[in-house]
């Protein structure tokens, strides 16, 4: 298997340092950025995650998300001080994949950069070649998403989804008319325990997605909204081209 790469970007060298050593004896290539510019310039697509740390001066790590998401999907682990659900939910909202504050302990951080790493490399097909079947290929109302790898068509336009926006869509198809609330969501995408506060990060996703396949993301025709009971992928509608 081809060694995987991880950018880490963070102002503070001794962290970068520390983070280098831990992740490379776990046999990841570390590239490192000290700014937001920085790490622009360096991020390719052999680059497989970044770890972003939010509090950065010049370019925040909110921002430096927001142009990485113009032309990457590759995961982003938010790594910062600030612990509250809100400053959470912002960097979510900012194209963010998972979130760790400091201080935080050494398991913890392999365990979700290797989720991470995982979930990119299967659902974007990084570990395997080769054209996709038919046979795997879910096709509802205009969408049509591979059940292999991250690979989705919006009215014949490919589109470009998170790792965790094509499991919550993946999920949703291939469930038809059925409602998930968002503990349903959240366990299954997320596979970890859900909390209340799991809620805003369900609907953060959600809404994300929406703004990528609806054509009016204020009145979708897909991933409809069944109040005080969660989500559901509407089937029942004219099939658009």
């Amino acid at each position: 298997m081809d060694v995987q790469t991880i950018l880490i970007v963070d102002d503070d060298s001794e962290i970068r340092e520390g983070l280098r050593i831990l992740l490379s004896g776990e046999h990841y290539m570390i590239l490192e950025a000290a700014n937001g510019h920085e790490a622009l310039e360096r991020l390719t697509d052999t680059v497989d995650l970044v770890i972003l740390d939010i509090m950065m001066p010049g370019l925040s790590g909110l921002h430096v998300c927001e142009e990485i998401r113009k032309r990457s999907a590759v995961p982003i682990l938010f790594l910062t001080a600030k612990a509250q659900e809100s400053d959470k939910l912002v960097g979510l909202i900012a194209g963010g994949d998972d979130y760790l504050s400091k201080p935080f302990s050494y398991a913890e951080l392999v365990g979700r950069v290797k989720a991470l790493l995982r979930r990119y490399c299967v659902y974007r097909g990084k570990a395997q070649a080769g054209a996709l079947s038919r046979d795997n290929i879910l096709s509802a109302r205009g969408i049509r998403i591979s059940l292999d790898y991250n690979q989705v068509w919006v009215r014949g336009q490919e589109v470009e989804l998170t790792e965790i926006e094509y499991k919550i869509l993946r999920l949703l198809m291939q469930n038809p008319q059925r409602i998930f609330s968002t503990q349903n969501i959240y366990e299954s995408v997320w596979g970890e325990p859900y909390y209340y506060i799991s809620n805003g990060t369900v609907m953060v996703h959600i809404r994300k997605l929406r703004v990528k396949i609806e054509q009016d993301p204020q009145n979708p025709r897909y991933l409809k909204t069944v109040w005080g009971k969660g989500y559901r992928f509407e089937i029942n509608g004219q099939e658009e081209l």
